[in-house]
């Protein structure tokens, strides 16, 4: 019955909306009838001209309809002029901008007395950088040389307003509440609402990258940080063409911190390799694509030393050190089939491989290193198994530009892991096990409508999703094992999201506006085995609105203002309530929390961008609340010195600050990026309870910490050769019991065109600098961090075109 009534409620507060990518070229369409008869006028003269100088650029006539279109109009201020024999001639202003690819002119009427309408509005766009709306910025990858041949983590770290988190994860404006698309879906492969596995697609299979920190209502509503949205590579040029690299590379160029005593050595010289190969056959009506990539990255993923401090006086000193074997295998194929004006097919598949092999000691020492408690040695063996299905079918009206969208998409994620460990004391060694599988299914539905309007667009739809993943978990515990075996079990995780939006989207010569609203129910339900210790089955739901607008005034050409605000939410993922403890650090466990709720975020934002013939500044303000902040929380047990890191909700968080972009030629051979990023972050002091192992309350006082990060990138141009380099700084910034160090790196890059290919060559982390630092304060303990992990890479590649 609740389902039914959010259902109503979603349809009664619905207004249909969306908003699409900016567009370089604009159509514009109508149709001219006559006063007082009404009828529609056939071979009437439509001429486009320029409004400064009335300069010729496009014409057209009326078909029998009275329809006329002009295609590829490229943004500016403009004249159109109907002219016919007999007809007072029409003389109307239109201003082409950058909001919309479609431009519906209405019905013009013709007679002897003339009419001046009003002006009409639909935009353009830009390369790279900030784009004209101001709530994005685009990137063509291949311009990111210091990072050519890497991952889309390594590649997304150099980007402006991007920083490094944790555990393989990026960062918008101090957040790690990122959505990250894939085509402008969400999929196994990057994660339903928090980010995975970004440092396993290779760069390669990409073309660009939209960081969105201000979506508008079409896309999903979680993620408060923002959308990255990867756009894989597709080409339709006639014939048969396209394109194969390999990439090789060197990593872990020497030791910057020697092991404690008696562990297995880091990795050393690890190699890399990325083939890959893009083809793209296109005839008439068909198109055939296939994009396919090999990534083999041996890493030294993690060398993190630890030492933690006890009010009972105990000090102990670990390190975590992780050998990896990544192999991973990707592929995207698919057709587009056009078989008439009207309608349009496409059908295609994503299919990826990785496996992991990850070797690990984490020996545990006194405050001298002079006795050994414990060495903890694991291999995890890991198979991730992604297979994607899309089908969407587009239908255009007679109108131009007039569109419907219908698409289904299917997506199956296997998590197939296990852990083998050894467990060695001083007077015995131990053999413990575990193995974990998890399959994900998710299904979505969604239609979407566009209408052209005299002043913009009418968007909207709808969209369903139902996901399930059933995960098992089984403990093989040794002699005296320090696994919590009684722990395991299976637990099912089901979701079902109806949702609704709309937009409308408004422009005129001085302002623009767009305003929409998404409406999202949800029901979560996550069931646990009944034998489980601690936990029980548990779940939420909700109907929401979540709405978006955009205020923006043109002051000229070439500067504009805008104000933006929107809602948004991130609700937990599976692993986030998973309730199965992780035993790859054996004495900071990770474990999820199935009472774990949504966080919901509310943002305010001014942009002011202007630009010139040979660059442009965009400056931002902001300042977003969060209720519900979703945060790791670590706890102790009376007696023991384990560290239980669980998922809570920590209260309310706050962030305020600023952005500035710079982007200048200084000259025809040298360009000049500039990215800085200040924010005062605070957490309010807040309560919380951790169930596991067992019950235990902790209490934190408000923090707060001025942050922020700043990105240089310089670009040499000559004539086939390019030479980047980057330097990137992160400030301190703080976590709910604690805070984190700065980091800073300094990344170059070279590039040459040939004739028909491509060579590159670059180096990250030029100076080793590049350390993660953490302090954390926990009630009856402290503990410091320093991961050493694998950052200096050189790397060399070549492609060829055909």
């Amino acid at each position: 019955m609740a389902f039914k009534k959010s259902l109503i409620l979603l349809a009664l507060m619905a207004v249909l909306n969306s908003v699409q990518a900016q567009v370089s070229k604009v159509t514009l369409s109508g149709q001219v009838s006559s006063l007082p008869k009404k009828e529609m006028l056939p071979f009437v003269n439509v001429i486009l001209k320029t409004e400064k100088d009335s300069a010729f650029v496009t014409g057209t006539i009326t078909a029998s309809d009275g329809r006329f279109t002009l295609s590829d109009i490229a943004p500016g201020n403009y004249l159109v002029e109907f002219a016919s024999l007999g007809f007072q001639t029409i003389k109307m202003p239109v201003t082409v901008g950058a909001l919309s690819a479609f431009l519906d002119l209405g019905v013009l009427e013709m007679s002897e007395n003339a009419q001046v309408l009003q002006e009409v509005t639909v935009t353009g766009a830009q390369a790279d950088g900030v784009d004209a709306r101001l709530d994005r910025k685009v990137f063509d990858i291949s311009k990111n040389i210091s990072q050519s041949g890497g991952s889309i983590l390594q590649a997304l770290k150099n980007l402006p307003g991007v920083t490094a988190g944790e555990d393989g994860k990026v960062m918008l404006r101090g957040s790690d509440k990122v959505a990250v698309l894939i085509d402008g879906r969400q999929t196994a492969l990057t994660g339903f609402g928090n980010q995975t596995s970004l440092d396993n697609i290779p760069a390669s299979a990409i073309e660009r990258i939209e960081i969105i920190n201000n979506p508008s209502a079409r896309y999903d509503a979680n993620g408060n940080a923002g959308i990255i949205n990867i756009i894989y590579k597709k080409n339709k040029q006639e014939g048969f063409n396209g394109k194969i690299g390999l990439t090789t590379g060197l990593g872990a160029l020497w030791v910057r911190k020697e092991n404690f005593p008696g562990i297995r050595p880091q990795s050393r010289n690890t190699l890399k390799l990325n083939p890959s190969v893009a083809l793209n056959y296109k005839k008439g009506k068909v198109n055939i694509f296939f994009q396919g990539d090999y990534l083999h990255t041996p890493t030294l993923n993690k060398n993190e030393f630890t030492d933690r401090y006890y009010d009972s006086g105990d000090t102990i000193r670990q390190q975590l050190k992780r050998n990896r074997s990544t192999n991973v295998i990707t592929s995207k194929a698919g057709v587009d089939w056009n078989w008439n004006e009207q309608n349009a097919l496409s059908v295609s598949a994503l299919f990826s491989s990785e496996k992991i092999l990850d070797r690990g000691d984490q020996p545990f020492f006194n405050a001298g290193l002079t006795q050994r408690r414990r060495l903890w040695q694991f291999l995890e063996d890991e198979l991730k198994t992604t297979m994607t299905a899309t089908a969407s079918y587009q239908h255009k009206y007679q109108q131009p530009g007039r569109l419907l969208n219908v698409g289904f998409n299917y997506t199956f994620h296997r998590e197939d892991e296990k852990y083998f460990f050894t467990n060695m004391m001083p007077d015995f060694t131990g053999q413990d096990a575990f193995k974990l599988l998890s399959d994900e299914n998710v299904f979505d539905l969604n239609a979407d409508y566009i209408r052209p309007l005299r002043y913009g667009r009418f968007e909207g739809g709808l969209k369903l999703r139902r996901r399930f993943i059933p995960t098992n978990m089984q403990f093989f515990p040794g002699l005296n094992s320090p696994l919590d075996s009684l722990a395991g079990g299976w637990a099912n995780y089901k979701e079902t999201i109806p949702a609704l939006y709309g937009n409308y989207v408004f422009e005129n010569r001085k302002f623009e506006l767009e305003a929409g609203l998404r409406v999202e129910y949800i029901n979560l339900r996550y069931t646990v085995n009944p034998t489980h210790p601690t936990y029980k089955s548990d779940g939420y739901s909700y109907a929401k609105p979540f709405p978006n607008v955009r205020l923006a005034y043109k002051l000229n050409e070439h500067d504009k203002i805008s104000l933006f605000y929107n809602r948004r939410v991130d609700r937990p993922n599976e692993v986030d309530i998973r309730i199965f403890p992780k035993y790859d650090d054996a004495e900071i466990i990770k474990i999820g929390n199935p009472a774990l709720k949504p966080q919901f975020t509310s943002s305010l934002e001014a942009g002011y961008k202007t630009s010139w013939a040979s660059g442009s500044i965009y400056a931002a303000a902001y300042h977003k609340q969060t209720n519900g902040t979703i945060t790791r929380i670590g706890t102790t047990v009376p007696g023991s010195t384990l560290i239980y890191n669980i998922f809570q909700n920590a209260g309310k968080s706050y962030a305020s600050g600023g952005e500035l972009v710079w982007q200048q030629d200084l000259a025809s051979w040298f360009s000049l990026n500039v990215n800085g990023n200040l924010y005062h972050n605070s957490i309010d002091a807040f309560t919380v309870e951790n169930l596991y192992p067992v019950r235990s309350l902790y209490r934190a006082s408000r923090q707060e910490l001025t942050s922020g990060s700043a990105k240089i990138n310089g670009l040499l141009k000559g004539k086939k050769t390019e030479l980047q380099v980057a330097f990137i700084y992160q400030a301190p910034d703080i976590v709910p019991q604690g805070r984190t160090g700065y980091r800073f790196s300094v990344d170059a890059g070279a590039k040459r065109q040939l004739r028909k290919g491509e060579l590159f060559v670059n180096a990250t982390d030029l100076f080793g600098t590049l350390v993660i630092r953490k302090t954390v304060y926990g009630d009856g303990f402290h503990y410091t961090s320093r991961d050493y992990y694998e950052t200096q890479l050189i790397r060399a590649g070549y492609s060829f075109k055909f």
